[in-house]
């Protein structure tokens, strides 16, 4: 059943990679600064002062949030074996106990349509995400600048894509052609995680953004496979795993 499972999604996978190709979609630059085609996430930047308060109220509780290493016994090419923890809202569904913590966030996040996942990724100091592609072209990805150590004054907190590398068999020494993003407070960005990309905080506090993933706006036969193949993909027991290892502990 697991390898039927894979091959589905390895299947559905290509059914996207191929629309792009056909130009069904349009194909993102690397980092995308005009959110004109998502105007319903424009609410978050919108609100950040609110957002930012509850973060900070969650980052006294930093012992209790869970690292992404106990998320899920699945790791990306390890780059989850860092000090990069999250505070996760929504993962196929809502997380309830972690939502209460952060209400207003949370409220804002209900009234967005096609948010799959929602999460604060706190990423500790000097550390970096190596290298690596996501695995959907059915989701783009939204970063809101939330804590940024100084507000990035000196350029340490950032995202590199190439987005002329998306084999995922490709070699992960191409990001070093990539174009470079340098995250600020309240600022947000869109991009294609199955570009290569990696990250990193090379200052001496935490940085967290927002991170969300969003349903690909898309023809709609397309967007109806894609939000049946998310479905699927959400009932998964590692997506299951997720919800329940995310929950933040109680002190």
């Amino acid at each position: 059943m697991a390898k039927l499972a894979s091959r589905i999604k390895d299947w559905a996978a290509e059914i996207f990679i191929r629309a792009e190709q056909r130009g069904a979609f349009r194909k993102l630059k690397a980092f995308e600064r005009d959110l004109g085609e998502y105007p319903e996430l424009s609410i978050l930047a919108e609100n950040f002062p609110a957002i930012r308060a509850e973060c900070e109220q969650l980052l006294r509780m930093r012992l209790q949030i869970p690292g992404m290493e106990e998320l899920t016994s699945y790791t990306a090419s390890g780059i989850h074996q860092i000090s990069w923890k999250t505070i996760m809202f929504k993962s196929g569904t809502f997380i309830e106990a972690n939502c209460a913590l952060a209400p207003n966030t949370a409220a804002l996040l209900r009234g967005i349509p096609g948010i799959y996942t929602a999460f604060f990724s706190v990423l500790e100091p000097r550390q970096h995400i190596k290298a690596h592609w996501g695995y959907w072209k059915g989701f783009v990805r939204y970063h809101l600048g939330v804590m940024i150590p100084d507000n990035n004054r000196n350029n340490k907190c950032w995202i590199r894509i190439n987005p002329d590398a998306q084999a995922r068999s490709g070699d992960r020494a191409a990001i070093a052609q990539g174009e470079t993003y340098h995250w600020h407070d309240g600022e947000a960005v869109m991009f294609d995680d199955t570009f290569l990309h990696d990250a990193a905080n090379e200052a001496d506090s935490v940085r967290v953004v927002l991170f969300l993933d969003v349903a690909r706006k898309m023809p709609w036969p397309l967007a109806l496979l894609n939000r049946l193949f998310l479905w699927i993909a959400h009932q998964d027991k590692s997506v299951r795993e997720i919800r329940a290892n995310a929950k933040i502990k109680a002190a």
